[in-house]
């Protein structure tokens, strides 16, 4: 058992409280206020590994065992973990050791891929934070406090985060970074209030901080829709230049703002930026979930996506498929189709029915049958985990903001079933229309932008498939969208 069965970290409770950490937060309080200095000299930055320093003591009674430990780590972490233990059983309270410990198991859960030694990894910094604080050197106590913090969020346990954050702030009192690092746990939590005080409280004291800038605009954008003041902060926080703010989120929602104030020309000029950057494919094609190799041009004809006999299917079948569109829409079926729910629209009625979903059948399926069985006979479109599919309803007076799509993985498929005069699609710098019974395939990471000027309502299916150059291995694997 790679973990031995040593007293010290017990279980793991992701919902631990404060009372938890009571004893770190009297250590913290204990030991004198001081601000760990940035950039470590070299001599120091040579110790480093894993985000934990090593300190060399000429006379350690331990030091060839700390040796070994050290040079098993990485290739070898049980036997580092034994080494370490075998060092405990001898003198508890060592505090290389524990540490030690720590990383060892830290390196063990990374190796196997394994939640088990992940939350033992994650106890055991706790144990020493919460224990042994107060022999804690300050670099010891920032490394551990934030490989602690960055192994709880990758394993998703936010909240047991928040109270080693706060420690931090209340030692760093004088480092921003500690109170945005908190707040970004609190975005993903999404703990919007909470965040929103924090950023507030750092920009307070630290008025041109570019990460606190960013994060604040990026509230200011997603959550309250204030265009103008989330623009004014993106382009100040993105100006600094500071880690983190040259983010390909941040660009986006910049562009978007300005252009939803009517400064379009100067969202260009940014996306143009954000290419130059890396951040973009290009300044049309802004998804942030790409497979880079992938070949991307805004419109494509049938014949280059390879799918050409299954939209022939869909355009033979066309008027089978309008007719179970329309008699959801115009019967009991009307309350399944929801409003669009991404902040895309600028006027007008856009409401959507989804029948597939990140590749998974939706039970609207139910009231569609003979849709649904023409696309579950289709893999790249059923089985597209980064796609939808869904039956789309657009009434007069309907403009949908330039936008993108998340990721260059799929291409966007319409089947026009009702199409009224005056309504059109824009991808990148070409505009077209639909036409019922044919289908048009897009790629939908493109900026594209949707006008209906017409006196009816527009109804098509949209499927969205794989594109065509990923492999059946990436088709797989790729994480949902």
């Amino acid at each position: 058992m790679h973990s031995g069965e040593r007293s010290g970290p017990q279980g793991f409770d992701d919902d631990f409280t404060y009372d938890a950490f009571e004893e770190l937060w009297e250590a913290v309080d204990s030991i004198d206020q001081g601000e760990v200095e940035a950039e470590k000299a070299p001599e120091q930055e040579e110790q480093r590994d894993g985000n934990v320093v090593v300190d060399e003591i000429e006379n350690d009674p331990f030091i060839k065992e700390y040796k070994f430990a050290e040079e098993q780590i990485d290739d070898n972490p049980i036997a580092a973990l034994k080494k370490y233990d075998a060092i405990l059983s001898r003198k508890q309270d060592e505090i290389r050791a524990l540490i030690g410990r720590a990383r060892a198991l830290d390196k063990i859960a990374e190796k196997e891929k394994s939640n088990h030694y992940l939350k033992e990894a994650i106890n055991n910094y706790k144990f020493v934070l919460t224990t042994h604080a107060h022999s804690l050197k300050d670099e010891q106590f920032l490394d551990v406090s934030e490989r602690c913090i960055e192994r709880m969020r990758f394993g998703g346990y936010f909240k047991s985060a928040i109270d080693i954050h706060k420690a931090l702030i209340k030692k760093f009192p004088n480092n921003p970074k500690y109170r945005n690092d908190l707040a970004v746990t609190y975005l993903f939590l999404n703990e919007i209030p909470s965040a929103r005080t924090v950023l507030n409280e750092t920009l307070k004291t630290w008025p041109k901080n570019g990460f606190a800038l960013v994060h604040y605009g990026f509230i200011l954008k997603t959550v309250d829709n204030n265009h103008a003041e989330a623009a004014d902060m993106f382009i100040a926080g993105i100006k600094t230049k500071e880690p983190g703010v040259i983010d390909g989120r941040f660009f986006f929602h910049l562009g978007d703002a300005l252009n939803r104030i009517g400064r379009g020309k100067e969202a260009m000029e940014w996306y143009d930026q954000g290419v130059k950057e890396g951040l973009f494919l290009s300044k049309y094609q802004r998804s942030l979930y790409n497979v880079n190799r992938l070949k991307g041009q805004p419109w494509w004809t049938h014949d280059e996506t390879t799918y050409q006999d299954f939209f022939k299917k869909l355009e033979k079948n066309w008027q089978k498929i309008r007719d179970e569109g329309l008699a959801l829409l115009n019967g009991k079926g009307v309350n399944l189709f929801k409003q669009e729910a991404e902040n895309l629209k600028d006027t007008g009625d856009w409401r959507q029915l989804d029948l597939y979903f990140r590749g998974r059948r939706h039970s609207n399926c139910d009231q569609a049958p003979y849709t649904c069985s023409l696309i579950s006979s289709f893999h790249p479109a059923s089985t597209c985990t980064r796609g939808q599919v869904k039956f789309s309803v657009m009434l007069p007076s309907t403009h949908v903001w330039p936008h993108c799509g998340p990721t260059n993985c799929r291409l966007r498929s319409h089947l026009g079933l009702v199409i009224p005069k005056n309504t059109f699609l824009r991808v990148a710098e070409e505009t077209r229309s639909w036409e019922e019974g044919k289908v048009i395939v897009f790629d939908d990471s493109f900026e594209h932008e949707v006008w209906h000027n017409g006196t009816s309502a527009r109804l098509v299916l949209i499927v969205d498939v794989w594109h065509p150059e990923l492999t059946p291995q990436e088709r797989k694997y790729l994480s949902p969208i």
